[in-house]
């Protein structure tokens, strides 16, 4: 599989997924639908299906276009929100896209109806990919438009944290940088938190993106995915995971993020 990050409007991201194999492709959140049309025609690809992780017009709004563009797209989400949308999926529901195999997560807390998609592919030794929308960000994650720290704990902790560990992420927005500082704020002696956030800073200093990530590397810097460790939970001053949670959540929505 190929997946091309596609930045769009101030900080997001679309992704081009390719089935390297067959040329059939599909696109994720393409809230700018000509600057997809473009990168169909530049890489060659059928494009046949619009995965969509929730109704926020920053992801769903281009949907709508997207279809009058190139007529005959599938388009999945898991909200009846979801502009355009031809087929509603729910946890466990299985895709094709060519070759490769997605398999549909119900994640609800950001909206009640957001879906992550995680691909793979038979007998092939590259790593998963996962497309988190805006429930997993590199060392962080959504606010809880919609729910609660109870649902972000298992969206979190249970069914993004059980795939395998090599998954690359691929999330919804550019946070990396502020997210890393309130994860620095959390645990300031956490040496894998100061080497990405100076790697990130490199990174974006440069106009290039910080993701992928690897889930192995979000539970060594993400703190909403550390909130079983002892570091974190002393943060906070609680002593289970989900009430956990449920601070840093609270805390990080007032935090002030520093400029350095």
């Amino acid at each position: 599989m190929r997946v091309e990050l596609l930045p769009a409007l101030t900080d997001n991201y679309m992704y081009l997924l390719i089935d390297v194999d067959t040329k059939e492709a599909a696109i994720v959140d393409p809230v700018e639908p000509i600057k997809v049309v473009e990168a169909v025609r530049k890489h060659g690809v059928k494009l046949t299906t619009v995965l969509t992780t929730h109704h926020h017009w920053d992801h769903a709004g281009g949907n709508e276009k997207m279809l009058k563009l190139m007529p005959g797209l599938r388009v999945y989400g898991g909200d009846d929100r979801v502009d355009a949308i031809t087929k509603k999926v729910s946890h466990s529901n299985n895709l094709k896209v060519g070759s490769l195999n997605i398999k549909c997560l119900f994640t609800p807390c950001h909206t009640t109806g957001h879906i992550c998609y995680y691909v793979t592919k038979d007998k092939s030794t590259e790593p998963p990919a996962v497309f988190t929308g805006d429930t997993l960000f590199v060392a962080g994650c959504g606010k809880f438009f919609e729910g609660t720290a109870e649902q972000m704990h298992k969206a979190l902790i249970d069914i993004l944290g059980g795939l395998p560990h090599e998954t690359r992420v691929y999330c919804g927005h550019e946070y990396t940088v502020s997210n890393l500082k309130f994860a620095r704020h959390v645990e300031p002696d956490n040496e894998d938190i100061k080497n990405k956030l100076a790697w990130a800073k490199e990174k974006c200093s440069n106009g290039e993106p910080t993701i992928p990530s690897t889930l192995a590397e979000e539970f060594t810097f993400n703190p909403f995915m550390r909130v079983k460790e002892m570091s974190v939970q002393d943060h906070v001053k609680q002593t289970s995971s989900i009430e956990t949670m449920r601070s840093l959540r609270k805390e990080k929505d007032s935090f002030r993020v520093p400029k350095e």
